[in-house]
């Protein structure tokens, strides 16, 4: 297990090499491997266990009853995915996790989290706190969905989320992790829809891009 990389994700910030082993053994952390687009959890699954992606890339998604797929996130390597489900008791997953790619999954039983003989343990505070920031993170990264689907229109939510990105890299030039189908599902577009309004928007001078990778031209 590489404790180093792991000292840099959210949960085990602030712990010791040997304290991430202690709770890995003590929370019974194992890794699993996943080919792309293999269902990692489905919607209507209970878990026990977060995952932490050692390597490669998840989506979060959600198909309706029309057949009708909504992306939620995308998540790559260091995050992590079904932390409240995993903690809360009773609590079906509502969405499905899938592999956007070959990955590598280090899954934690968050239920143990709640057992009295955890409490002993100087990490224990910590890993509480880090939890806590996780949840707090994941609010606000669903938040940010939520405004870039608020326009009535396909280039209100292209320009909200084209810009957020923009900001989050410092530039205006930047890759996306989304293909076209994938941008569309998680802006609720139809991607014929949403391909007509990028080709706009490059007509206009707005934004160049090629494939994943744009530019915002100012």
């Amino acid at each position: 297990m590489n404790t180093e990389f792991l000292q840099h994700t959210a949960l085990f910030r602030g712990f010791q090499t040997n304290e991430i082993e202690a709770a890995i053994t003590h929370l019974g952390g194992h890794v699993k491997t996943f080919s792309k687009e293999m269902m990692i959890l489905h919607e209507g699954d209970f878990t026990d266990e977060m995952g932490i992606i050692l390597s490669g890339s998840v989506t979060i998604e959600r198909i309706d009853y029309t057949g009708s797929r909504s992306i939620l996130a995308h998540n790559s390597t260091g995050h992590m995915f079904a932390e409240t489900y995993a903690f809360l008791k009773n609590e079906a997953l509502m969405v499905d996790v899938v592999a956007n790619e070959e990955c590598e999954i280090l899954f934690i039983n968050l239920k143990r989290v709640q057992t009295p003989e955890l409490k002993q343990f100087s990490w224990y505070p910590t890993l509480l706190l880090n939890l806590l920031n996780i949840s707090d993170h994941k609010n606000l990264k669903l938040s940010r969905r939520s405004f870039h689907t608020l326009s009535k229109h396909v280039r209100g939510r292209v320009l909200s989320y084209l810009t957020a990105q923009s900001r989050k890299c410092g530039s205006n030039e930047f890759d996306i992790p989304f293909n076209r189908q994938q941008l569309a599902d998680y802006l609720n577009l139809d991607r014929s829809a949403l391909s007509n309004e990028l080709g706009k928007m490059r007509d206009e001078g707005m934004i160049e891009f090629h494939k994943n990778h744009f530019q915002m031209i100012q």
